[in-house]
């Protein structure tokens, strides 16, 4: 069972976390990962628990997700 991970974008949350969003492969399937990472003792990054793991078919569920967060952000402003 081999996992292959190719990181697309990095947001810093803070000092010591980021969030991370990778391209993943498990099992022959293909995955997209938002995972927020930590840094440890060492200086290393690692992930944590918190994230989510959708199979890529599903990302324009969540693009249109967004979008529509993005338009309440936005009449929240005005409001």
């Amino acid at each position: 069972m081999t996992q292959e991970n190719k990181l697309v974008s990095e947001i810093q949350k803070n000092d010591i976390e980021v969030v991370r969003v990778s391209l993943t492969k498990y099992k022959g399937k293909d995955f997209f990962d938002l995972r927020l990472y930590y840094r440890d003792d060492e200086g290393e990054w690692k992930p944590t628990k918190k994230g989510i793991c959708l199979s890529q078919g599903l990302f324009p569920e969540l693009k249109q997700a967004i979008l529509t967060l993005e338009k309440a952000l936005i009449n929240q402003k005005r409001e």
